[in-house]
């Protein structure tokens, strides 16, 4: 997905977790936000280019569609490579919806 789709899909869903209100709220949160609420930042670091350690992803500018397959893959445990055993514990509890957020954001970066 290019870049213009992608903020169109960022703004997208950002307009439909306004709209219907709490049922949807992680729609509606905020990329940054989330990706710090969920510790993405303690590995990843705080601009999400400069991991804090060599051996983790830059995570700026990826595909979203990538980034949300891989962070759901990690989590269902479909992907189990590298650190992927790590990661899970972190985010074993983040929805897809959360998950769709952060990607969309992270693709901007």
């Amino acid at each position: 997905m290019d870049e213009t789709r992608t903020k169109i899909l960022g703004r997208a869903l950002l307009t439909v977790g306004l709209v219907l209100g709490p049922v949807t709220a992680s729609l509606a949160a905020d990329g940054a936000e989330l990706y710090r609420a969920k510790i993405c930042h303690t590995c990843h670091g705080e601009r999400p280019n400069e991991p804090v350690l060599p051996a983790y992803p830059k995570l700026s500018g990826q595909n979203a569609g990538y980034l949300f397959q891989q962070m759901k893959d990690i989590r269902d445990g479909n992907r189990t490579n590298g650190l992927s055993v790590a990661m899970k514990a972190v985010v074993g509890s983040v929805t897809d919806e959360e998950f769709q957020v952060i990607a969309n954001w992270l693709a901007t970066q």
